[in-house]
């Protein structure tokens, strides 16, 4: 048995990069496994087929998570210290998706930092505002241009050493950042791999190798972005400043929504809490609320006489 880290996976194909730096491709030891990039993984070389299979996965650090349409959780990556939410000024940074990468960050001990990529372009008038509320949190800000090298240097040094991985929106220069920070890497999203009937095809997420220490991931830019409800912390849902309140309110299952006594919803009358940001907690709230629903209604169907 060998370890070796994940960097690509498709259906039962994967690549991964063995303890010498290899990157070799492997298949599946067995199909209940469920495998995503960053995984450690024991690899034993399958004789018979001439191929490395994956034997076991190791314990998991934590993994990112995404809610499916049936309220279920699945897993985007895994073994994060770092992620990176890019956005910019074009096309118009989307603050609520942002919001639920870092509660998903948040809640599966992931320090959640945000990208501003294209610092060359005219800001939008709520944009400084925008940052200062996650300031305020307690959130990273790196402003960087992939186009000019703004902050660039300083974006490597907060990548060194650490598992990262970006993610945002289409079209806020996550490849434009990779291509920065990688100038040989292939910058279209994943490895091209074989599938079962041979034909190549590519990943939704990739991992490479950083000159300075560390890995970083890149994923395919989306339009929305859900956490998987059974990660996230069920009284504050990932926001910091709410979790800090949350003690303070009359009820230790306070929801923040329409409870009597509640300290976060004070905080937001006397201007404490950020009102953007709490009506992101709303929206996620209810998200949350109703894929809880779904999932529930489900089950019952499932498991009726």
């Amino acid at each position: 048995m060998s370890s070796a880290r994940v960097t690509a996976t498709h259906r039962r194909a994967l690549y991964v990069r063995d303890e010498a730096g290899r990157e070799l491709p492997a298949r599946f030891g067995r199909r209940e496994l469920s495998i995503a990039c960053g995984d450690l993984v024991q690899c034993e070389f399958d004789a018979q087929h001439a191929e490395l299979r994956v034997a076991a996965v190791e314990p998991r650090r934590n993994g990112l998570y995404r809610s499916n349409s049936r309220g279920g959780g699945e897993l985007i990556a895994a073994n994060l210290t770092q992620l990176l939410v890019v956005i910019a000024a074009l096309p118009r940074p989307d603050y609520f998706v942002a919001d639920r990468y870092l509660c998903a960050a948040h809640c599966s001990g992931i320090a959640g930092i945000i990208v501003l990529n294209k610092r060359e372009l005219p800001p939008p008038d709520d944009l400084q505002r925008e940052l200062d509320a996650w300031r305020a949190t307690g959130v990273a800000i790196l402003e960087v241009s992939a186009n000019t090298g703004h902050g660039l240097d300083p974006l490597k040094a907060q990548l060194s050493g650490h598992i990262s991985m970006l993610v945002g929106q289409s079209g806020v220069g996550k490849s434009s950042l990779l291509r920065a920070l990688l100038p040989e890497c292939d910058t279209a999203i994943g490895e091209l791999i074989r599938d079962d009937e041979g034909r190549h095809t590519t990943t939704a997420t990739r991992l490479y190798a950083l000159p300075g220490g560390g890995d970083l991931l890149d994923s395919a830019g989306v339009r929305d972005f859900a956490p998987a409800i059974d990660y996230l912390d069920p009284s504050a849902l990932g926001f910091a400043e709410i979790e800090s309140l949350a003690a303070h309110c009359r009820f230790g299952d306070c929801r923040h929504l329409r409870e009597p006594g509640c300290a976060v919803r004070a905080s937001v009358d006397v201007g404490g809490v950020n009102p953007r940001r709490y009506e992101s907690y709303r929206r996620l709230r209810r998200l949350y609320d109703r894929l809880r629903t779904q999932r529930s209604a489900a089950g019952e169907r499932r498991f009726r006489p």
